[in-house]
């Protein structure tokens, strides 16, 4: 329930956007802000987040994040500015923070081995039912009701989410983990916001604008500031030393790359779905369908496959099969329809389903339970700051050639900057000034810069895919649970540790 609610929140505010543009007079920069500030501060506090789950129960600071995200969202339906948007949105980013990696902490110290996939499959099953349904739900929701029904949504799925959270979830924490920082704290938020910031205004301000600039050269002193700093302490909250593990190193780098690929491909494929295609918004989230469904099928099919094959087979054949089905994107045409896009985004949704559920398993596997909430607050951490870039890169991809293609010869000069922004301007300027020709110019230049991301896309996964099966450690198979190999003794000693915490991490 707690991860479902940020998978809709992931997708279902940008079916609101036009409609809020119009009720409170937001402005382009306004409407960025409004999904930004949720990402930047999402992003920039889960590191502290995961360190206080460990310190005083991660159950209790799960609620905590799931009742600021309530708070955010009873805020959004009744207020009549951007700028108090942009408040209810840096507020559900907060609570988003902590939620993540807590529902995640959660797993490693009340499942052992052979539930522990299960329970990973079971969250990304909920996120991935959340993402293509918002705009599905979205689009409905702004048919029938206002634009504040999109966060109304949100309120019976936490008040659930809170109760069964009290109701079902034992209390576990550690009390010896280190203190909050306070100085680590904000080198972590100033640093990692400041990074997110500046991959995210890069694309539209240029990445020479002093407002990028600043903010990535100021994350790149914090964030070395903070390394320095968590080097030397006895008990650092930033725990580094988690890298050096090479089961969560390498499982940790498939999980960003995955993740990078996979934002950049949500990012460019509703706008090709609506503007190119010309489905309305509750037709787009329909047309996502296929990337949950293969999602939803893997989560049940992984398992199995890796107790015979072990993680590091699934994994590559994972990443291999979405390098395929990106590469079968990035020959998509102008003329082509929907069948083969839905084509590939089946073989999309298998071949993450098979890379990113065996890896957070395994990631989640490499943790011991004492480390549990920290560890998920580095990998959420390091994946949402992953997904940025992927949206930042790729985005600044699609925009130059998309602007470098668009042909507005023959229209005036202000509606030529204006159908420079994108896709959607322009098909509203042509709409306006009766030039079909502006049109079909700028679905083709779309579909060309969607070919040309996803074909990046594709040969990312492919050289992860590549570096998974030389480097990845193996584990996952029935055979090494049985062995009395090494890797057994360790993980055995792992899952005392987590009955331990079972039995006693509460009191």
């Amino acid at each position: 329930m707690s991860v479902l609610v940020l998978g809709f929140d992931l997708t279902i505010l940008n079916v609101a956007l036009p409609t809020m543009a119009a009720d409170i007079g937001a402005d382009t920069g306004e409407l960025q802000w409004i999904v930004d500030s949720y990402a930047v501060v999402f992003a920039a506090c889960m590191l502290p987040a995961g360190l206080l789950g460990d310190r005083f129960g991660r159950r209790r600071m799960l609620v905590a994040g799931l009742v600021i995200f309530l708070a955010g969202s009873l805020i959004g339906p009744f207020v009549s500015s951007p700028e108090a948007v942009i408040v209810a949105r840096t507020v559900m980013g907060l609570g988003g923070a902590l939620i993540m990696p807590l529902a995640l902490s959660v797993i490693p110290t009340l499942f052992d081995d052979d539930e522990r996939t299960k329970a990973v499959g079971a969250v990304t099953a909920g996120m991935a039912v959340g993402m293509p349904a918002g705009p599905l739900l979205g689009g409905w929701l702004l048919d029938h009701f206002w634009w504040g029904s999109v966060f109304v949504l949100n309120i019976p799925l936490v008040a659930l989410g809170i109760a069964a959270a009290l109701l079902l979830i034992p209390e576990t924490r550690d009390p010896s983990v280190p203190r909050v920082d306070p100085v680590s704290t904000v080198l972590s938020v100033l640093g990692l916001g400041g990074l997110v910031l500046g991959v995210i205004e890069g694309p539209t301000r240029g990445w020479g604008d002093p407002l990028v600039v600043g903010p990535l050269a100021g994350s790149a002193v914090l964030l070395g500031w903070l390394v320095l700093r968590e080097r030397r302490a006895v008990r650092p909250m930033l725990d580094l030393g988690l890298l050096g593990d090479r089961a969560f190193r390498w499982n940790a780098i498939v999980a960003v790359l995955a993740t990078f690929v996979m934002a950049g491909l949500l990012f460019v494929l509703p706008q090709y779905l609506q503007a190119v295609l010309g489905n309305d918004p509750f037709g787009t989230g329909l047309r996502l369908m296929p990337v949950m469904a293969g999602l939803l099928v893997t989560a049940r099919a992984a398992p199995p496959l890796m107790a015979r094959f072990g993680s590091r087979v699934v994994v590559s054949a994972g990443m291999a099969l979405f390098a395929f089905a990106m590469l079968l994107g990035s020959r998509t045409d102008v003329s082509d329809g929907y069948a083969f896009t839905a084509v590939w985004l089946t073989v999309t949704g298998f071949g993450l389903g098979f890379a990113l559920v065996p890896t957070m398993d395994a990631a989640l596997g490499a943790l011991p339970a004492s480390r549990a909430g920290s560890g998920t607050g580095l990998l959420t951490t390091l994946r949402q700051v992953g997904g940025a870039v992927g949206v930042a890169l790729l985005g600044s991809l699609l925009n130059g050639v998309f602007t470098d293609r668009l042909d507005t010869e023959g229209v005036p000069g202000a509606a030529a900057e204006k159908a420079r922004e994108s896709v959607v301007a322009a098909h509203a300027v042509a709409g306006r000034l009766g030039a079909p020709r502006l049109a079909e110019s700028a679905d083709s230049a779309y579909v060309h810069g969607m070919g040309l991301a996803l074909l990046v896309c594709g040969i990312a996964a492919l050289l992860t895919a590549v570096a998974t099966a030389v480097r990845l450690p193996d584990g996952g198979r029935e055979e090494d649970r049985g062995s009395g190999s090494p890797r057994k003794e360790g993980r055995t000693g792992r899952g005392a540790g987590i009955a331990a915490a079972k039995g006693g991490a509460g009191q």
